[in-house]
């Protein structure tokens, strides 16, 4: 389950990348906003719930906590990247008459993408991580064989 979960976070990553694509052709089309983004805007509404259904896979693997989270986060801030947009467009950011005020409200949208490309990048990497290892060990942060050390420990096991 760790190598399909794995190739599904490789697949989100996939996609976020050509989200950008899509982003920067509808920024240079000639059509009106509304057409120039519809692939874009439906390929977000695609990566939720692709990033909700890597987030449940992932609980049900027992991944690490920390994985789950973070797949939990990216469809959280996915989700945001549409707020993100409704609050430029109430501000003018977003449609043929554009304000200041919008337009640095709906600059958050590109920034917000970076941080999901950066958190799926990390979640690839981890993913990898734990599918080569036999049981997850080494990346969840567990070791095999440690020992404690230092006052507590001594305390703990007194010597004779």
């Amino acid at each position: 389950m760790r190598k399909v979960f794995a190739a599904l976070a490789t697949l989100l990553m996939l996609a976020v990348v050509l989200q950008f694509v899509l982003a920067g052709s509808g920024a240079f089309d000639t059509a009106p906003k509304v057409e120039s983004f519809q692939p874009h805007r439906t390929l977000g509404y695609g990566i939720l719930l692709f990033a909700v259904l890597l987030t449940l896979i992932a609980a049900l693997a027992r991944l690490p906590g920390r994985l789950i989270g973070m797949t939990g986060l990216v469809a959280g801030l996915v989700l945001l990247q549409g707020v993100i947009r409704a609050i430029a467009s109430a501000f003018g950011g977003t449609g043929d008459s554009t304000s200041t005020g919008g337009e640095l409200i709906f600059g958050l949208h590109a920034v917000n993408a970076l941080i999901i490309m950066a958190l799926v990048g990390m979640i690839v990497r981890q993913a990898r991580e734990l599918s080569r290892s036999p049981a997850g060990i080494r990346s969840a942060g567990v070791a095999e064989h440690t020992q404690a050390s230092g006052p507590a420990a001594d305390r703990a096991h007194p010597a004779s």
